[in-house]
């Protein structure tokens, strides 16, 4: 028991303080692909999950990428495209509107600036989410429910209960029975044989609700997709209120989506490339 005890005062406090104070990923860390207008963009059939796509417009290629599906696993940042996509750093990613994931650069003009989506979130979208942090925003409990990954996002979710991110210091917890929870957080793709249980999960939670899709699988179906074994993402089968990309996202990820959820903070946009002017700066 001494030995326990001198160890710990040796070891001193390992929690993070994010989200009060920023995290800083390691060096090998792959966060958000990043897209350089004006350049050679690799054609979609270098993504294993089908995040690039592309279209022809006026003339000019459109690229685009749906963070959601994007796996982060680098192909489209080798060679012979290394530069015009590079891997970023960023991995606060959650969204609210699932076409807030998605990216579209144009590929043969340098002039012209990444867009953005056709539009914000829908008013009630708004509504609810203020209405969630009335009612839920101290205080957070989840029920986790695999619908049907690879276990990489559960393994994620179980470190958020280690003394490092210690996710309980910010009023969030999670619990065996969604008779106790105030939402839902799921990984995987919704297989067939789980709809009905993932249907009746949420059911079983009182309003306010929150859904959390966590990773690649349960934002968009991922490299599982959509067949006659899975019913792809999340939002195929419950009304999705936060979307958290990455395979799987990193604590700190997860940690930041639920805090948007509930209204604490406030959901970022992908960073976008913008117009270059004649003086060389950027507008």
């Amino acid at each position: 028991m001494l030995r326990i005890l001198l160890n710990a005062f040796h070891t001193g406090v390992v929690t993070t303080r994010y989200p009060a104070e920023p995290s800083v990923p390691p060096d090998r860390f792959r966060g958000l692909p990043v897209l350089r207008p004006g350049s050679h963009l690799p054609p979609p059939s270098v993504c294993p999950t089908g995040a690039l796509s592309e279209h022809i417009d006026g003339g000019r290629r459109h690229v685009g990428l749906d963070v959601a599906r994007c796996v982060f696993c680098g192909r489209c940042a080798e060679d012979p495209w290394a530069g015009a996509i590079t891997m970023g750093r960023d991995f606060e990613l959650a969204a609210r509107c699932r076409d807030d994931l998605r990216i579209e650069v144009v590929a043969d003009d340098p002039a012209v600036p990444a867009a953005g989506p056709a539009s914000d979130p829908a008013a009630e979208a708004a509504h609810a989410s203020s209405e969630i942090h009335r009612v839920l925003g101290r205080s957070l409990h989840l029920r986790h429910i695999d619908a049907g990954s690879c276990n990489a996002c559960d393994w994620e979710l179980t470190a958020l209960l280690n003394p490092v991110y210690d996710v309980r210091r910010l009023g969030i917890d999670f619990v065996a029975s969604p008779r106790h929870a105030d939402g839902v957080v799921v990984t995987g793709s919704v297989t067939r044989n789980l709809e009905t249980a993932v249907r009746r999960t949420l059911e079983a939670i009182p309003d306010p609700r929150v859904v959390i899709a966590v990773g690649a699988c349960a934002a968009s179906g991922g490299i599982v997709g959509e067949s006659y074994a899975s019913a792809g993402g999340v939002d195929r089968v419950l009304p999705v209120d936060v979307y958290i990309p990455g395979c799987p996202p990193r604590p700190e990820a997860i940690i930041f989506g639920i805090l948007v959820a509930v209204g604490r903070l406030d959901a970022r946009r992908p960073h976008r490339p913008h117009r270059a002017t004649t003086t060389g700066s950027s507008t």
